[in-house]
């Protein structure tokens, strides 16, 4: 019997990856009520040796901007009236920040909801999707490091991570490029503490228990071979 023939997909080098670290802003959590705020970009290669970087303050809604949410990111509509940019055009910008022929996997800290938000707004505009549909999260790696380094994890959090990495000190405002570099620095920062390090390991020591004694008995003879029958 033949089995059938299975079709496998080649496998991607690692090195035809990039990634972005990601961070935004919203006017709040709800995908159907806020806007986008803020995107802050960091492009690293696979070894996390950065690429380009680039900041957009977004022009949003009024209405769609909740007063937590706006005390929360430092939001303040005078500076956005000068500075934003409509969405399309930071989407369009972002994706032409990428470096061509790379798979560009978003990563950041719940970097799902900057994915979902993101992902509203370029179906939104008609704009090509420009990300893998990969995500890699800081939580993870934080807590993988955790149960390897047995530390108590008491919050998943980008300024707990941080913290615990000595990397910064207390709650600060939101914002998104300060957000973006501080993952990724977090990101190095544990992703190294997971390395291997050192040579390979030692030799077993040798034992110490005493030999024992050699035996005094003679050593057992195997028996004579049987002598040939007369003919």
């Amino acid at each position: 019997m033949r089995w059938p023939r299975r079709e496998h997909r080649r496998s991607r080098a690692v090195a035809e990856f990039a990634f972005a670290f990601l961070d935004c802003e919203f006017g709040g959590l709800d995908l159907e009520a806020h806007d986008i705020t803020e995107i802050g970009v960091v492009v690293t290669d696979y070894r996390l040796a950065e690429l380009a970087a680039a900041e957009w303050k977004v022009r949003a809604r009024p209405e769609r901007i909740s007063p937590e949410a706006a005390a929360l990111q430092g939001y303040d509509a005078e500076v956005w009236s000068r500075e934003a940019v409509p969405v399309r055009q930071a989407l369009s910008e972002l994706a032409a920040l990428f470096p061509a022929g790379k798979t560009v996997v978003p990563a950041g800290q719940n970097v799902r909801m900057d994915v979902q938000f993101l992902e509203r707004a370029y179906a939104k505009c008609g704009i090509p999707w420009p990300f893998d549909y990969h995500v890699i999260d800081l939580a993870t790696l934080y807590y993988a490091w955790s149960l390897v380094a047995g530390e108590t994890v008491p919050a998943l959090s980008l300024r707990q991570a941080a913290n615990a990495a000595g990397l910064a000190k207390g709650p600060t405002v939101h914002r998104a490029m300060a957000d973006a570099r501080l993952t990724l620095e977090t990101f190095r920062h544990y992703v190294g503490r997971l390395a291997p390090r050192g040579g390979p390991e030692p030799a077993l020591p040798a034992s110490t228990e005493p030999a024992l004694p050699a035996s005094t008995e003679p050593a057992p003879t195997e028996p004579a071979p049987p002598e040939p029958a007369p003919r």
